[in-house]
């Protein structure tokens, strides 16, 4: 079976469902993607309207029928409120290899969500996708970041300096990663 085929199942962890997003989440997204808190080190600008939100959403909709890496919103189930994404930026069938990356409404930092969702789309990638290796990174600045990827058992491979264009101007990120068999070790 090809690591595509249904990779985007919904997923649940205690608070959160990572399931796919749809036009009705547009404003949620807008809400915390206007916020140039949670803008500032990911790639893109902060949005302007519910109309930018919504081609944000029309983008990943076509990436779901094409079948190509994209992301989960990511569900409070308290309150059913879209708080942020979660998902692949890229997947390499040939060497079962995946990047994962995120967001999250600023509302709700600082408190392990990305940490649960993360580590609920890395037992997905290993356990359901066969990957072998996951890798995230982060602006050097971005520490939580940082701080969510070793908590989800990632270790970090190095500076990878200008590695990335944003905003305008070139800047150096983290690199982590976790194999597959690092993975099973830590969850036996």
């Amino acid at each position: 079976m090809d690591m595509f085929s249904g990779f985007m199942p919904t997923l649940e962890t205690p608070r959160l469902l990572l399931r796919k997003l749809s036009m009705r989440d547009a404003q949620d997204v807008f809400e915390y993607s206007q916020d140039p808190q949670v803008a500032r080190y990911v790639l893109w600008d902060a949005q302007h309207s519910v109309g930018e939100a919504r081609g944000y959403i029309r983008y990943m909709l076509r990436r779901y029928r094409l079948g190509e890496p994209a992301s989960w919103g990511i569900e409070w189930k308290e309150n059913g409120k879209l708080i942020g994404t979660i998902g692949f930026m890229w997947i390499q069938q040939e060497n079962a290899a995946a990047e994962v990356g995120y967001s999250l409404s600023r509302g709700y930092w600082n408190r392990g969500i990305m940490t649960e969702a993360l580590g609920a789309v890395l037992r997905h990638g290993f356990r359901s996708m066969n990957l072998n290796r996951i890798e995230a990174q982060h602006e050097v600045p971005n520490t939580a970041s940082g701080a969510v990827m070793r908590k989800c058992g990632m270790r970090h491979e190095g500076t990878l300096r200008q590695r990335m264009l944003n905003k305008g101007r070139f800047v150096d990120v983290e690199l982590y990663a976790i194999l597959r068999s690092d993975y099973m070790e830590q969850n036996h």
